[in-house]
């Protein structure tokens, strides 16, 4: 199993999405989170599951929100951004 590090750009973008969601709908950013969380523990598992989008960036798009995290794989999992599709 690999580590996952997010960091603090991507955590901001999380953050703001979640919000921003919260503010559409009451429990929607709760939503978001948990399928956040899905998708960092299915990139623990198994990170190259994605292809390469640039150069060595791959990266993850969420199941139900239209939300994507850019990342890298160097002997533990990197996710640098976070955004909206």
């Amino acid at each position: 199993m690999y580590k996952v590090i997010i960091l603090p750009l991507a955590k901001q973008d999380i953050k703001e999405a979640a919000t921003w969601y919260n503010n559409k709908q009451a429990g929607l950013g709760k939503r978001f989170t948990t399928d956040i969380s899905q998708k960092v523990t299915l990139l623990k598992q198994n990170p190259l599951i994605a292809a390469n989008r640039y150069q060595d960036i791959k990266t993850a798009v969420l199941d139900i929100f239209p939300f994507m995290m850019h990342y890298k794989v160097d002997k533990l999992v990197i996710i640098g951004s976070a955004s909206y599709q």
